[in-house]
């Protein structure tokens, strides 16, 4: 009876060993360099984004925190990496509506559950989906696309950031509401395609706005229609997709999150931090440019927030993988 209540006393006392440990390291972090790793490839808004947090949170803690991009499977191999780091807060990662709600759902090897297999931190912005087009389509308005695509024989090719992101949902759900083919052509990230766009390779896309919104304005690409509610006051002459016909509004939103268990210390500061960087007035004109949104949630409230996209995506992107497995 002795050995085993001091063997008790032994493992309790190790126990809290290990937490004052943990939480010693917590209020030590950082003490060296941070990875947030952008699940595609730079170009995009989960670059731009985490590019703005990353230099704010360097300055703020007088610590480096660097970008990774890890493109690739509509952001799974990236979330992949967050998911499986050490939860010891110097591996953050850029998650977002396609690697933590849609991509799991077109990808059974995916390996991680997009809400319990991370800890979430703030949410960071969400860009409307726009769809543009190539002007040797021959299409200006959405009714001209319509018009094409409904008499072509053969399917639209169209581009997005990847089997599974949000652009690649909102174009199979466009062309199974209006009545036209597509074949999609995933890439690694919203840089690639558009440059595939640019040349004329591909006719049509549906990316995040502000991947394509510097050659929207230089009229390189034209846009057709957006997903925000109201249309953009620095794009007055873009419809939103409720002025063609359709109900969609929508945002494609990025976030900052870590692997599960993640000590508090660590979710609060930089939660703290990364609010406050969304809030400067330099950020916000950058985000204007672009249609980003940010909003101010809790790591609770923005749990809560994913919980809800999840039950309002999922189960479309489940009909769309049913009918349209991934390529």
């Amino acid at each position: 009876m002795l050995m085993l209540r001091l063997r008790a006393i032994v493992l309790t006392a190790a126990a809290f060993a290990c937490l004052a440990g943990a939480s010693a390291q917590a209020q030590n972090w950082p003490n060296r360099p941070v990875r947030i790793i952008a699940p595609f490839a730079a170009g995009g808004a989960a670059d731009t984004l985490g590019r703005i947090i990353a230099d704010h949170l360097s300055t703020a803690f007088r610590e480096q925190f660097f970008i990774e991009n890890r493109g690739g499977a509509g952001g799974v191999v990236g979330a992949q990496a967050g998911a499986a780091a050490e939860p010891d807060g110097y591996t953050l990662v850029v998650s977002s509506i396609a690697s933590n709600v849609i991509s799991p759902v077109f990808n059974p090897k995916a390996g991680y559950d997009g809400l319990r297999d991370f800890t979430h931190i703030a949410y960071l912005g969400g860009p409307p989906v726009v769809m543009i087009v190539h002007p040797s389509l021959g299409a200006t308005t959405y009714k001209d696309f319509l018009a094409i695509a409904r008499a072509s024989k053969e399917p639209l090719s169209y581009i997005s950031p990847g089997t599974g992101s949000h652009g690649y949902l909102v174009g199979e759900y466009l062309a199974q509401q209006e009545g036209y083919k597509v074949s999609h052509i995933p890439y690694k990230g919203a840089g690639p395609a558009l440059t595939d766009l640019l040349a004329g390779h591909v006719k049509l896309g549906t990316m995040t706005f502000s991947s394509a919104a510097e050659q929207i304005r230089a009229g390189k690409v034209l846009a057709l229609a957006v997903s925000t509610e109201k249309r953009i006051p620095n794009f007055p002459d873009i419809p939103t997709f409720r002025e063609v016909g359709q109900d969609l509004v929508a945002a494609t939103w990025f976030s900052l999150s870590g692997p599960a268990r993640l000590p508090s210390d660590i979710v609060e500061k930089t939660s703290r931090e990364t609010l406050k960087a969304m809030q400067l007035p330099e950020v916000q004109k950058r985000l204007a440019l672009d249609a980003i949104e940010s909003r101010l949630m809790s790591p609770a409230e923005f749990t809560k927030f994913i919980e809800a996209e999840t039950a309002r995506w999922a189960p479309i992107a489940k009909q769309l993988a049913a009918t349209n497995p991934p390529q």
